[in-house]
């Protein structure tokens, strides 16, 4: 009976650290954004700001064409850990 509670106990203390292993600071996630839309080709960094709460991304700024806008929030779902992309981005041609 020992053996079995001591097994159990260990099985939920490994599936806890996992657990924590996959879970992905805000911090990271928009770090990951960040570099990602200011690599993109057809973004191109621009005059984005992302806000991260709770692995959802906020998208804000000004773009210059509709494609850019509907990339950035592409980009933005690829990064791991993110849950969902809230896209406030506004078309804006200079």
């Amino acid at each position: 009976m020992r053996v079995l509670l001591a097994v159990l106990t260990m099985m939920f203390a490994v599936s806890m650290v996992a657990r924590a292993a996959d879970t992905i600071s805000d911090e990271s996630i928009y770090d990951q954004v960040r570099i990602k839309i200011a690599n993109d080709r057809t973004v191109g960094g621009g005059n984005i700001q992302v806000a991260v709460t709770n692995g959802v991304v906020e998208l804000t700024g000004t773009v210059k064409l509709d494609k850019q806008k509907q990339q950035a929030e592409k980009v933005a779902r690829k990064v791991k850990g993110v849950k969902s992309v809230d896209n406030k981005l506004r078309v804006a041609p200079v």
